[in-house]
């Protein structure tokens, strides 16, 4: 499966693909530890397949993310600094919450840039 095929489905063929192929790996590894493969480079090919889908699946994730309005973003760095995911709901992990704000942060600046970029540009 090529990254360019990948982009023309939709978030549901993705997420479809990505269980398929898994299910396809599992039988894969059961075979092999059974019988022998016929062609051992499938397992290979099927962890490479699934590394593309959740690539995807992750730019899309980010694309998203970075759509999100400005009042948004700051409501979910405030939350990150309590390390929550929501009210109530904590970030699971030690460098989520950081990274979270990180990407926070990135987007609000180059938010900030966009918006003096055209005002340069007048004088």
């Amino acid at each position: 499966m090529k990254p360019a095929d990948l982009k023309k489905e939709n978030d549901e063929q993705l997420k479809l693909s990505l269980a398929e192929t898994e299910k396809h790996l599992f039988k894969l590894r059961f075979q092999s530890a059974t019988d022998r493969l016929e062609t051992p480079s499938e397992i290979r090919k099927a962890k490479q397949d699934i590394a593309r889908i959740k690539t995807e699946q992750r730019r899309r994730e980010l694309a998203a993310f970075a759509k999100l309005p400005d009042a948004e973003l700051a409501t979910m760095a405030a939350l990150a600094e309590k390390g929550e995911a929501a009210p109530g709901k904590p970030i699971v992990g030690r460098r989520k919450p950081k990274r979270l704000i990180q990407r926070i942060t990135k987007i609000q600046a180059e938010r900030a840039a966009a918006r003096k970029m055209p005002a340069a540009k007048g004088k």
